[in-house]
């Protein structure tokens, strides 16, 4: 049987690493050696190779055996573009190895940690599946997956913010395909580009008077969620769980910059004069798309579908909050694959994972998805400039297991402050919340 050559060293501190990932700290990984080949793995014909063979012939890079028994990938991505990008990717992955086939099964993005915990133990997970970074820490520290093999190799060829993104307790746990944050989206039949605010408070003030001379509609919408509104306590510097987003005891959400800035995005009320469990991400985009508003943050996730629709935008990095210059902090987040710990081909997963980071790859998924690429390629959009501008000034979402219980919290804090409630008391009840 032909067999190829890649990683039983790797192998060994992968399933060490993950025995480690099951108790209560896990230990960091050590970085494992570089691969020899970057791409197809050498292969030979003799059935008698034993990697584990101490001959005394130096052995650099990996070394377990991929055969060429068929196998099958369960691959699990959201609709709307990755999944088909999983298909196209798969069909050149068989191409280059043509006992692996690739299954794309559709599980939201939002929806595949849990379900991973369910269908992993069960043995009807997936090998490889999309999650969101911030979820690393959990599932690192729950044991649902395995570290990178070649770390050295991939935080290499990433972009730093990814590299980093994908990184807890100085490992690598994931294969980052994307980077995205939000923006500000324009209108152009409401708006002209030498008229788009640069401060929040301009916005405030152009939408008031927009929305005065225009009945009906709305100078800007947004989906207050506690995605969108991290970027109004983000001022003086301020991040959620400290600078490096790793301060398991301090929030800082309800911190003194944070409460002034929510305080004044409880003030743009008057400028959208709408419920917040009305402001969601649909309504949001249902009123741009129809015109019925002028601005709208999003992120480049729209792009193609404004597109398809006819729209005449623009996009414009954030705003900058009260007293500020710049445009305000918002939330980066790395779309991530990760290798299921309970898969049966580890091997092969972990090939496939890291062939969607190839070069030619993540041209495909810029191609199909619009969502910016993980690693440094030539871009094509006019509407990149905008997300990278903002990308500037963003910052990766923390990937503690605490940040599993911000959500929650935020979005009930921003809804109920939207609404009117007392800032300090939603934000110290939220800290409250995060921290139990």
């Amino acid at each position: 049987m032909k067999k190829k050559i890649l990683s039983l060293i790797l192998a060994m501190a992968m399933v060490g690493t993950m025995l480690a990932a099951c108790g209560s700290s896990p230990e960091p990984t050590p970085e494992p050696p570089a691969a020899t080949d970057t791409d197809i793995p050498a292969t030979t014909d003799d059935d008698d190779v034993d990697p584990a063979d101490d001959s005394g012939d130096d052995v650099s890079g990996p070394e377990y055996i991929l055969d060429d028994e068929p196998v099958t990938l369960i691959v699990w991505e959201s609709t709307q573009g990755p999944d088909e990008f999983i298909r196209q990717a798969g069909e050149a992955f068989t191409a280059l190895y043509p006992n692996i086939t690739v299954d794309f099964v559709n599980v939201e993005l939002g929806d595949s940690v849990p379900q991973i915990a369910l269908d992993g133990p069960a043995g009807i997970g997936a090998d490889v599946f999309a999650a969101p970074h911030d979820r690393l820490g959990s599932l690192v520290v729950d044991g649902h997956v395995f570290p990178v093999f070649d770390q050295d190799k991939l935080r290499g060829e990433v972009l730093s913010s990814c590299a980093d993104a994908v990184t807890f307790e100085g490992s690598m746990w994931g294969y980052p395909v994307s980077a995205e944050t939000y923006a500000l989206y324009y209108n152009r039949d409401l708006i002209d580009d030498a008229d788009v605010p640069t401060t929040w408070e301009d916005l405030k003030e152009w939408s008031i008077a927009f929305r005065e001379e225009n009945p009906g509609k709305y100078g800007f919408i947004m989906d207050i969620g506690a995605y969108y509104v991290i970027p109004f306590t983000t001022s003086e510097g301020n991040r959620l769980f400290g600078p490096e987003g790793t301060d398991t005891e301090h929030t800082n959400i309800n911190s003194a910059a944070s409460v002034k800035g929510m305080e004044f995005f409880q003030s743009l009320r008057e400028a959208l004069p709408v419920p917040g469990a009305d402001l969601n991400t649909s309504t949001a985009d249902a009123a741009f798309l129809a015109d019925g508003a002028a601005m709208h943050i999003s992120g480049p996730w729209n792009v193609l579908g404004f597109q398809e629709q006819g729209k005449d935008f623009g996009i414009a990095p954030l705003p900058a909050l009260p007293g500020e210059s710049t445009p305000a902090s918002s939330f980066s987040g790395t779309r991530t694959m990760f290798v299921s710990s309970y898969t049966d081909n580890p091997f092969e997963a972990h090939l496939f994972a890291e062939f969607l980071v190839s070069p030619e790859m993540q041209e495909l998924r810029y191609n199909i998805t619009g969502a910016l690429p993980a690693i440094d390629i030539p871009l094509s959009s006019p509407y990149d400039e905008g997300f990278v501008k903002q990308l500037a000034y963003a910052f990766p979402m923390p990937s503690i297991p605490e940040m599993g219980r911000y959500w929650d919290a935020m979005n009930a804090a921003a809804i109920n402050i939207w609404d009117g409630a007392d800032v300090q008391s939603e934000l110290d009840a939220a800290d409250a919340a995060i921290l139990q």
